[in-house]
């Protein structure tokens, strides 16, 4: 995989940045809703970037796609976002071509993820790839590659213990706030926003503190009691947000807003309260910490917990990647072969010709002439040509370049 001639003059990138390097600030200024998202999308159409993917998570922001230079991608990313190409620059990675791919495959298998194991990106990949398509922004390259990457997520979640255990932010949130609450099933638990990870986060509350106390609150009410129906939750009004802040011993915070929802002005109890802002941006305003009985956990906190499960999935690293290497190698084997796919089904139009030229000849000279016997060896003699051909151009040991450009000057193609 020398090269991907799929688009002439272009390239596959993948530009973004992750918790790596930048943290929960940067990366908020890089995060992108759904409206940024399709605005993005529509951009680039008018840009002339004929596919590509975005991804935007609690934890990375990343776009995939075809471009003459990865500085367009950038530039539609910080167009969309708060962020800075200068900022961009100091945190952010750009992969081209082999590597973007790679990469691709490391994030969308857990293997890149803020807490190992986590298989969340893999429905927001799914999702990306599904937007793109409605929006003629996917091509067949980056579909296959996406459905690649799908099946080496399923094999390392069935054939591995990677993700053993819940692996999630969620999960972890509830996992620390099990480890620092005392007889946290008799507590006051809140929580403020039931987008994905909030519904993630309620599921795991509900499933292991054994609390009956929780109670939801969001912006659109009705969603709120989608959630709470499954689980026999209380929901609250918005405009009871403030009085129930004050009834809770932990908050959980997972709105999704672009500004702080929370801060010290809606916190009047004296008790102590745990506060976990699981968005990105972060949704709760520093100045809570001006407050003695307030302790504030962010999710790049969490992501810092490790315990012996933690431990033991590291070990299914090494076959998680040979996974991956194999599901690998099948997409670049198509890839080969879409490659010189125009130029088989060009010889076959040539060889064609051929025979219905020299049919039409032996069809004058020949009395009683066999159409149907004749044009039946002549199919299986191209399809024989064509797949010997086809054969040869897979083989690894040949140059590929060398050998299309042999064969187009040979037919003439």
């Amino acid at each position: 995989m020398k090269q991907y001639n799929i688009s002439r003059g272009t390239y596959f990138y993948a530009i973004g940045l992750s918790y790596k390097k930048a943290d929960a600030e940067i990366r908020g200024h890089f995060s992108l809703d759904e409206t940024s998202k399709l605005n993005l999308l529509n951009q680039a159409k008018t840009n002339s970037i004929e596919s590509l993917i975005v991804t935007s998570t609690c934890n990375r922001t990343e776009i995939f796609g075809f471009a003459q230079h990865p500085f367009q991608l950038i530039q539609l990313l910080c167009d969309n976002t708060k962020g800075t190409v200068e900022e961009f620059q100091k945190v952010a990675y750009v992969y081209k071509n082999k590597e973007a791919v790679s990469h691709l495959f490391r994030v969308g298998s857990g293997l890149d993820s803020q807490i190992l194991g986590d298989f969340e990106i893999i429905s927001q990949l799914k999702i990306s790839a599904r937007i793109s398509k409605k929006h003629n922004l996917l091509n067949p390259f980056i579909e296959r590659l996406i459905n690649a990457v799908i099946q080496a997520s399923k094999r390392i979640k069935t054939e591995t213990e990677l993700s053993s255990g819940a692996t999630s932010v969620s999960f972890a949130s509830v996992q620390y706030i099990m480890k620092e609450v005392e007889a946290i099933s008799n507590k006051n638990i809140l929580l403020f926003g039931t987008g994905k990870i909030g519904r993630n986060t309620c599921e795991n509350l509900v499933k292991h503190t054994k609390n009956e106390q929780i109670t939801l609150i969001n912006r659109t009410k009705n969603k709120a009691e989608a959630i709470a129906g499954k689980f026999n939750l209380v929901v609250k009004d918005y405009s009871q947000l403030q009085e129930e802040i004050n009834n809770a011993d932990v908050l959980i915070v997972a709105t999704g807003a672009q500004n702080p929802t929370i801060d010290k002005h809606l916190i009047q109890s004296k008790k102590e309260l745990l506060i976990l802002d699981l968005s990105i941006p972060k949704n709760v305003d520093t100045n809570v910490t001006e407050l003695n009985n307030v302790n504030l956990i962010h999710l790049d906190d969490l992501s810092q917990i490790t315990d012996e499960t933690l431990e033991k999935r590291k070990q299914h690293i090494p076959i998680a990647e040979s996974i991956i290497e194999d599901v690998k190698s099948e997409f670049n084997s198509w890839l080969e072969t879409r490659k010189f796919a125009p130029t088989i089904k060009a010889l076959k139009e040539k060889l064609n010709s051929f025979a219905t030229n020299e049919l039409d000849t032996q069809r004058k000279k020949t009395e009683n002439f066999n159409e149907e016997q004749a044009q039946l060896i002549s199919n299986n003699i191209i399809q024989k040509i064509t797949n010997h051909f086809a054969h040869h151009l897979k083989d690894e040991e040949i140059s590929t370049d060398e050998s299309l450009e042999l064969i187009k000057k040979v037919f003439q193609l």
